[in-house]
């Protein structure tokens, strides 16, 4: 019977809201959205609107504050304003996993940096292999990342099957990945630089440092100061708007403003004070003192929660749902004409597809293999070279990574259709071959007889 009146009272919307709640929260969604969105992104650009689709994200949009007007594409925003977004999550990967993580010792670090290294580096090289002194040799970037969303996704959907310490692994290589990537956009895929803006983006740096130091930790600040300074004056400089979102992270506290033992003791004096005013006949609006104690409580709870991880796991949803899936849908279209075939055997599309599919697997083991021959880093308890060999061949998704390199590289030039050809048949096949061969060798050692 109470049971009964627990249902009623629950809000009628939330058996509707509650499985897509679930489904956002599971390893698999961000690779399943992207894979939605990029078959709707293919569809949209081969279908009797695929005029539409061109235009549509060239469609200007404009912000103004008094007499100042920022203009964007509607491609702009979402490839310089959200991936911005998409870049500062990274960026506090990054940094969670260089304080506590998987990167947070040398020992630890020495495995996945070293295996990022090689699966970025021979990809790079299989890319100039076939493009050298031509046009397209400026893409040489385009397979070195690997899709942390996708390939991370299509590891979930193997489950218990594959050891958690290959997922570890993964996780860690992809961020080192990442940070190859940054660091590759900063240095080598940077227009004309502004120094008098870039000086301005180093202040504004230096303000939310400051803040840190000084123990501010409400996020309006640190938004005000990375926004409508940091990643504006980026925006202006020359210097990609989205290398802001991964400094700006590096500001984001990482230390919580109540210890353990003090939300502990504190978090128990509050209880024992609601119990004792609480009064199940009044009213809650009539209960202002309970209230007042929710809402300490509620503060109290922020305290020892660090900034980091609280901005990690607010806009990590975000992230998955919305901007990931729309830079997907804006730039993966790509019309599949008569010389599709020929597009395939393009150099621009080889070095990629290659790149991905050839480059990354040898690349990662064969470093991951030098790094243990030489004594300065072991294989994770429980893991086999087979599936590490599979790991780096699911490491070959380079897609969401890929797709915005190549838009740096290429811009609007026609080089940009055989680099999304590639992407698209380099990533789409890596992934099935991964999946394969985890779910082949993604067992034990003992189970596979190793």
């Amino acid at each position: 019977m109470r049971l009964e009146k627990e249902e009623r009272s629950q809000p009628f919307i939330q058996p509707i809201v509650q499985p897509f709640q679930a489904f956002i929260h599971t390893e698999a969604a961000g690779g399943i959205l992207l894979m939605a969105a990029t078959f709707a992104a293919m569809a949209w650009a081969n279908s009797p609107w695929a005029q539409f689709y061109q235009e549509f994200w060239k469609t200007p949009v404009s912000v103004a504050f008094g007499s100042h007007t920022l203009t964007e594409t509607l491609l702009g925003w979402i490839n310089d304003g959200l991936m911005a977004m998409f870049f500062f999550v990274i960026g506090l990967e990054i940094k969670r996993e260089v304080l506590v993580g998987e990167l947070a010792s040398w020992r630890q670090a020495t495995l996945p940096l070293a295996a990022a290294l090689g699966g970025s580096v021979l990809p790079a090289l299989i890319f100039a292999m076939f493009n050298v002194g031509t046009e397209g040799e400026k893409g040489w970037g385009i397979p070195m990342a690997t899709d942390i969303a996708f390939s991370l996704g299509i590891l979930s959907l193997l489950g218990a099957r594959v050891p958690l310490a290959l997922k570890v692994f993964l996780t860690a290589l992809a961020i080192a990945d990442d940070l190859m990537a940054v660091l590759v956009i900063a240095f080598f895929y940077t227009s004309t630089i502004s120094w008098v803006s870039l000086s301005f983006g180093a202040l504004f740096l230096a303000l939310m440092a400051v803040a840190n130091w000084a123990g501010v930790r409400h996020p309006l600040v640190y938004s005000v100061l990375g926004i409508g300074g940091l990643w504006l004056a980026f925006l202006l400089s020359g210097v990609h708007a989205t290398i802001a979102g991964v400094l700006a992270a590096a500001t984001i506290p990482a230390r919580p403003r109540l210890t353990g033992q003090e939300f502990l003791a504190t978090g128990k004096a509050l209880l024992r004070r609601f119990e004792q005013v609480f009064m199940p006949e009044r009213p809650p609006l009539a209960d202002q003192e309970g209230q007042r104690i929710a809402s300490r409580m509620k503060t109290v709870v922020t305290y020892v929660e660090t900034p980091l991880h609280h901005l990690e796991q607010t806009l990590h949803p975000w992230v998955t749902v919305v901007i990931m899936p729309l830079f997907a849908l804006a730039n993966a279209g790509v019309s599949i004409r008569s010389d599709f075939g020929a597009m395939l055997l393009h150099p621009v599309a080889l070095g990629v597809s290659v790149g991905l599919l050839a480059g990354k697997p040898i690349g990662i083991v064969l470093s991951a293999w030098l790094a243990t021959r030489c004594g300065v880093a072991t294989l994770p308890e429980g893991v086999s070279w087979p599936q590490l060999a599979a790991v780096g061949v699911l490491a070959g998704i380079g897609f969401t990574m890929s797709l915005f390199i190549a838009d740096l590289a290429f811009g609007q030039d026609l080089l940009l259709v055989p680099a999304k050809v590639g992407i698209q048949i380099g990533s789409t096949v890596a992934g099935l071959i991964g999946w394969l061969l985890l779910n082949r060798f993604g067992r034990s050692n003992e189970e596979i007889g190793c």
